[in-house]
């Protein structure tokens, strides 16, 4: 798959399931694992740090147990924005392939 479509998928992944539910870096990356297997985890971070760096998630810390602390993402309003346009886009997209008779 294109690098930059990819990108853009995953982030929109990303952001929807922190749309679900705030979430540690780590946790996520296992998730995005499973449905983007080559993806290395420097990448899960990049995004994530983009994400935060434009505003669609904010960062907070969870209680320290017997290991560091757990940094969580909260999706925010210009997040939650980001999203929904992202979700619209793929869905125009999705229907212009499908309409060219691309299953």
């Amino acid at each position: 798959m294109d690098a930059q479509m990819k990108k853009g998928i995953l982030e929109m992944c990303l952001l929807h399931e922190l749309s679900e539910s705030d979430r540690y870096g780590y946790e996520l990356m296992q998730k995005m694992k499973q449905y983007f297997p080559e993806v290395n985890e420097s990448s899960f971070y990049v995004i994530l740090r983009r994400l935060h760096k434009e505003g669609y998630t904010d960062i907070y810390y969870g209680a320290s147990s017997d290991g560091p602390r757990r940094k969580y993402y909260h999706i925010t309003e210009e997040g939650q924005a980001y999203l929904a346009k992202a979700i619209s886009d793929w869905r125009t997209i999705k229907s212009i392939v499908r309409s060219l008779g691309i299953p």
